[in-house]
Parts: C-alpha cells; structure tokens; sequence
C-alpha cells in the first residue's frame, strides 16, 4: 500500500505491487564468489550468464550442477565450475581473505578493468527501423516492469526488430546476465541479431555484451566515455538513447542521429 500525493493538495491511498529483491549469493565448487541484490526469478539463467560475462566459464558446459536453495536470509545457486575459471575463482577467494578494510589495492583493479575484451565477429550493421520495431515490442515481453515500473530488461532481438528473448531484474547487469545465461542455455548466439538493455549504458554493460558473443549492442540511455572507448575497441557496434522516433549511433566514438 501506499499513499499518493497530488500537485492539487489531495491525496489518495494506491495498491502498488514492489518489484521482488534479494540477496543472492554465488557459490562455485563450495566457495562464496559474489552476493547480489537481485530478483530471485531465473536464477539458473542468472549463475551461468554471470559466470560466462565474468570469464569464469568458458562454455556452458563449464559449470555443472546448478542447484537453487531459498534460505532465511535469501538465496543461493550453487554450481560446480570446471576450467579455466577455477584458477580465477580460488585466485579471488585467496585475495578476498586477504584484503584489508579498504578492500582489494587500486593496482589490482585499475588492472582489471583495462583487461583485453575479445573482438567482435565481422557483422552487418542493423537498421534503425529495425530498433524501433524492437521498441514498439518490447513492453509485452515486460511483465515485471508492467508490474511495477522498477524493473530492467535485456533482450535479444533478430535483425528486424521482433523481439527472441527477455530476461527482467532490478538490478541491470543482473538482467543481462540473465539474458546471457538463458541464450546459452538454449544454445542461441548472442550474435543472432542485436542486444537491447533498458539499462544506462556503463561500461559492464559494454564488457558483458562483448564477453557474450553480442555484436551490436542498443541501450536506452546515453553511454559513459568508457563504454564508448571499450566498444570501439573491441569492435562493439552501439546505438543509444533509443527512443521510439529517434535513436543515436555511436560512429568512432562520436554519437551521430540515426
């Protein structure tokens, strides 16, 4: 329940339905990797989508046994993770441990974030009405925003627009991962048309849309400088501020109206 004030002076109580959020923590091979505040809704989807945007699986046939338990505090998706990850996974714990109040030294993740992004496949370039159809569409694949308004989505749509896939979150990496996560699951490249995240575009949302196998990438809002510099680097096509008659693509590093 909540209470509704209006610019007149009245007020009126509203039924609102809240967006779910949750804690839910990351376990590979019996060690803690990461807690997120997130919607506890496709959380297979969630695990392996994380697990391969953060380079800790390589294919989906690297994490095994996913298991999801509710527990008082909030949830957790266990999984067994094998290849190259491991090294990292152990690697993270062994520093967490180590880490001191004000957390992992500057060099370490200054280091982290320059990290090489793989190159994009050679790809066609999208078409705006193509963006806009996707637009147009995508509200009925949004039942928790619809819901609530508080929700992000990310989708894979095809090159003309129709809408393949939708994953929602509050949190919007969490909805890429997920999206991410489900495309794997069903054996469906990223690069089969273009992501669309209602997200603002950072640059995670850059790195997990390359790390992912995506060759174009549309957003909602504007990108930060970073995003712009690591999607021109690895060869990322972006368009942003997406909106139903207008949407502006980013052209080595300028943003040009489409």
């Amino acid at each position: 329940m909540a209470a509704e004030h209006r610019a007149d002076g009245t007020s009126a109580p509203r039924e609102r339905a809240w967006v779910p959020e949750a804690p839910v923590a990351l376990e590979f091979n019996g060690l803690s990797y990461a807690v997120m505040m997130a919607t506890p809704a496709d959380l297979p989807d969630f695990a392996l989508g994380f697990a391969l945007t953060e380079g800790l699986a390589g294919s989906p046939s690297d994490l095994t046994g996913l298991a999801v338990a509710e527990v008082p505090a909030g949830w957790i998706v266990r999984a067994q993770l094998a290849g190259l990850g491991v090294a990292q996974l152990t690697d993270r714990v062994r520093a967490r441990v180590a880490e001191s109040s004000c957390g992992l030294c500057g060099i370490e993740n200054l280091e982290a974030v320059a990290r090489p992004l793989p190159p994009v496949a050679p790809h066609a370039a999208i078409t705006p009405a193509a963006i806009f159809a996707a637009l147009a569409a995508l509200r009925d694949h949004q039942p928790l925003s619809r819901a609530t308004g508080a929700a992000h989505a990310a989708a894979l749509c095809d090159t003309a627009g129709a809408v393949l896939t939708v994953r929602e979150d509050v949190g919007r990496h969490n909805a890429l991962d997920k999206l991410v996560g489900a495309l794997a699951n069903g054996g469906h490249p990223a690069s089969a048309g273009f992501v669309l995240s209602t997200a603002r575009c950072s640059y995670e949302i850059v790195e997990k849309a390359v790390r992912a196998g995506a060759t174009t990438l549309v957003t909602i809002s504007l990108p930060t400088s970073l995003a712009v510099d690591r999607a021109h680097t690895a060869g990322l096509s972006l368009w942003s501020l997406a909106r139903p008659d207008s949407v502006l693509q980013v052209v080595e590093g300028s943003l040009l109206p489409a």
